[in-house]
């Protein structure tokens, strides 16, 4: 029994003094960690700029079969945010400030730990991308204690930020790599009418603006008491890629024709019927280009007139806000064509009768003999008449300007 009871003793005064030395350890913490992201730096921000990705990645959340996910409507940029519970604890973590493309700073909280998270993304050589991950908090009790037995804060956060740069890599490489470009042939696009925004954007930046427009125009649907009549489209007016701007309008088709009310910045519109060339991108945006150039091709190789006075048309089949993952994203893209003229079919000539004279019996009967066609008289050349230059009418209806 004393052994028991000198046991017990030690093991008390350990506790004790592991307790006594966690208390006077520092309770804040630094980690920073870094690697190189085989994406391009607009895919890797995009990526990391929604929480509703972090499950897929978090070494933590990957490895915890228990947890489980909260998402609001906004996940993306200022203000997004989301929160996990599990049989380890919950917490949550808000996006405190986004710039476009470089840096990510946000707050986290978990079972009493806080910290500043700040991610920032920088180019490097053969379109990858660099990122580091730095985070500054404090330690609640339990995670100081937690961290003393496992090698310290530094080992033991840096070791969860390593992991889940390389499940980012691996992800993004496996996303943006997956992708398919089905040039579908002519067609005829029906007429639509729809609610729009219209205004010029950067072309990089004309996917996000869709993320939030489109929920703008399905409010506003619903409020009125409209019901959509398809997906989402985007028309591109202009597309300069030399300049990287695009006169874009974001529209949501509906099931009939309104008018909207004077200094709305939503406006309607019909999109009348046109010929098309349809292609099909299956996959991530970053690979738009090469269907617009596949498109291009093939118009060119059929010899199809292409129509100048706007550029293209997008629908939304599969977007960002059905899915998450950019492999199973669907674009239908239509590109405007002038039709073709079928040529007339030729003319049936009609044979005629004349009158043939037979000299042995001195008598005239008739015999059948296909016409002869006189030769035409030449008249002389008269000078063109010179008629003034017209532009051709835009398939869609005339455009308003908005501010977005």
């Amino acid at each position: 029994m004393k052994i028991l009871k000198y046991l017990f003793l030690l093991l008390l005064l350990s506790l004790v003094a592991l307790t006594v030395f966690v208390a006077t350890q520092k309770g804040v913490f630094s980690v920073e960690r870094s690697k190189v992201i085989n994406s391009s730096k607009a895919t890797v921000y995009n990526y990391v700029n929604d929480f509703r990705n972090y499950e897929d990645f978090e070494s933590w959340a990957v490895e915890d079969s228990t947890l489980q996910f909260t998402f609001p409507n906004k996940t993306v940029g200022n203000g997004g945010s989301f929160s996990w519970a599990g049989d380890e604890g919950t917490g949550n973590a808000i996006t405190i400030q986004a710039k476009d493309g470089e840096s990510i700073e946000q707050k986290m909280k978990y079972d009493g730990t806080e910290a500043d998270v700040i991610w920032t993304f920088k180019d490097t050589l053969a379109g990858k991308t660099k990122v580091t991950w730095k985070a500054k908090g404090t330690m609640s009790f339990l995670f100081k204690i937690y961290a003393a037995l496992n090698g310290g804060s530094d080992k033991v956060i840096g070791t969860i930020y390593e992991k889940s740069l390389v499940n980012i890599d691996k992800n993004l490489d496996y996303e943006t790599k997956t992708y398919a470009v089905k040039v579908d042939g002519p067609v005829k696009k029906t007429e639509t009418p729809y609610i729009k925004q219209t205004f010029t954007s950067e072309i990089s930046k004309i996917n996000k603006n869709a993320r939030i427009v489109i929920p703008k125009l399905i409010h506003f649907s619903e409020t009125n008491g409209l019901s959509a009549s398809g997906k989402p489209f985007i028309i591109y007016h202009t597309y300069d890629t030399a300049r990287g701007l695009a006169k874009i309008s974001i529209c949501l088709p509906i099931n009939k024709e309104i008018s909207t009310s004077s200094g709305s910045d939503i406006l309607t519109g019909k999109l009348n019927a046109f010929d098309a060339v349809k292609t099909t991108l299956t996959g991530d945006y970053s690979h738009t280009n090469e269907a617009i150039a596949k498109t291009t091709a093939y118009i060119n190789k059929e010899k199809i007139t292409p129509e100048l006075s706007w550029s293209h048309l997008e629908v939304l089949t599969v977007s960002k806000l059905d899915v998450k993952s950019p492999s199973k994203l669907i674009t239908e893209i239509y590109f405007p064509v002038k039709p073709k003229i079928v040529p007339a079919a030729p003319t049936t000539v009609t044979p005629t009768e004349e009158p043939v004279y037979n000299s042995e019996t001195g008598e005239t009967t008739p015999s059948t003999k296909p016409a002869v066609a006189k030769p035409a008289v030449q008249k002389p050349a008269q000078k063109p008449v010179q008629k003034p230059a017209t532009t051709p009418a835009t398939t869609p209806p005339a455009e308003e300007d908005s501010e977005f």
